[in-house]
């Protein structure tokens, strides 16, 4: 498509990345449930998608970017990563407020003013959640969320879910009270209620819930009984 997509084509494009990218297929109710507004709008907005040549319904109606969609999708959301390390890394706002700033601010800048404030960050490679920034340099990094990783062996914070980030606001607060941010070092503790995970974070153990654990992915180095499995 020759040109950019709407703000409002690109809120679908916004979701449906997210989705995608953490293992999601992604169906018109999906889309009503993360966007907050009701299926015959997600039809009709669904259905511009397709005709610009963004996105593809299969007969199942899952809906899958094409490559132009792909890459217009890629730029939204390199928009609003760089934008959220921007506002808390210069301004010092919280991941919540972050997130829902970037949502407005992002939208407004221009790619020169973009790249700029690219550039004057450092050019990170991650979100302030460690989530990738499309077309920044990254390796594969073989990540394992809380509740898969091993007991006894210490693993980095890697990244945080968007699904944790745009549908559990109040679950950023509780990791970032807990420590569970990328960068930090965590051991997992042997326990005998398989609904928690209880961690060394620290000098402290920090129990968290078997779903809020399934946000929070981690590199863990092989250990004696093997590699650290698959992981985004």
């Amino acid at each position: 498509m020759g040109r950019e997509p709407s703000q409002a084509a690109a809120r679908y494009l916004e979701a449906i990345y997210y989705l995608v990218h953490e293992g999601e297929e992604v169906r018109p109710g999906r889309l009503a449930e993360w966007l907050s507004v009701s299926p015959p709008t997600v039809t009709t907005a669904v259905h511009r998608l397709a005709r610009d040549g963004l996105v593809t319904v299969g007969t199942d109606r899952r809906v899958r970017l094409t490559p132009a969609g792909e890459a217009a999708a890629a730029s939204v959301v390199r928009r609003h990563r760089v934008v959220e390390c921007w506002l808390t890394g210069e301004l010092g706002l919280d991941w919540a407020t972050a997130d829902a700033e970037a949502e407005r601010v992002s939208y407004a800048l221009s790619d020169t003013v973009l790249d700029r404030l690219y550039q004057r960050l450092g050019s990170p490679s991650t979100c302030p959640h460690g989530n990738e920034i499309p077309g920044a340099p990254h390796e594969e990094r073989g990540l394992v969320h809380l509740g898969a990783m091993r007991s006894g062996i210490p693993a980095t914070v890697a990244r945080i879910s968007e699904l944790a980030e745009h549908e559990a606001p109040a679950v950023l607060g509780l990791l970032d009270r807990q420590g569970l941010v990328p960068g930090t070092v965590v051991v997992r503790l042997d326990s005998a209620d398989p609904g928690v995970v209880r961690l060394q974070v620290g000098q402290d153990e920090v129990v968290v819930s078997a779903a809020t654990a399934a946000l929070v992915w981690v590199h863990q180095p092989p250990g004696p009984s093997g590699g650290a499995g698959a992981g985004s």
